[in-house]
C-alpha cells in the first residue's frame, strides 16, 4: 500500500558545468529564487512549490551528454496553468534566445507542451497537463 502524504515529484537535482550560468538561467527563465547555497558548488532554487538543486561538477566528472548516452535523465518539466500560459512561455523563451528542442504541440491526452534546452543541454518540458496543472 502506498503511504499517505505524498505530494508528487517536487525536487530535482542536476549536475551542471557552471553553477552561475545555470542558476541565472533558472532564475531568469522560470523565476526561481535561491533558498539555500551551502557552498560555492551547490545552490538550491525554488518557485515556492518545488525545489531544484544544482551541483557543479569538475569538467572531468561531468557525464557525456545525449549523443553518448551518458546522461540518464530524459527530461523534466515545469507545469503551466493553461495552454495559453504555455504559448506565452514559448514566446518568452524565443525572445530570450533559449534553444527550443521541440515546438508547442497538443497531445492526445489533452496536454500541451514544448521542450527547451538549459545551459548544460538538459531537456526541460514546459507543460500544461490537465489532470495536475490546475492543482496548486
Amino acid at each position: 500500500m502506498t503511504p499517505t502524504g505524498i505530494r508528487g515529484l517536487r525536487h530535482v537535482a542536476l549536475n551542471v558545468s557552471d553553477i552561475r550560468t545555470s542558476q541565472t538561467f533558472y532564475e531568469r527563465i522560470f523565476g526561481m529564487r535561491v533558498v539555500w547555497q551551502p557552498d560555492a558548488t551547490s545552490v538550491y532554487l525554488s518557485s515556492g512549490i518545488d525545489n531544484l538543486a544544482l551541483h557543479q561538477l569538475p569538467p572531468d566528472k561531468l557525464p557525456a551528454f545525449h549523443g553518448d548516452h551518458g546522461q540518464r535523465l530524459d527530461h523534466f518539466g515545469f507545469l503551466m496553468e493553461s495552454p495559453e500560459s504555455v504559448d506565452a512561455m514559448f514566446r518568452y523563451v524565443q525572445a530570450e534566445g533559449v534553444p527550443v528542442v521541440k515546438p508547442p504541440k497538443r497531445h492526445r491526452d489533452g496536454s500541451y507542451s514544448f521542450y527547451i534546452s538549459d545551459p548544460d543541454n538538459n531537456i526541460v518540458q514546459i507543460l500544461f497537463e490537465p489532470t495536475v496543472s490546475q492543482h496548486k
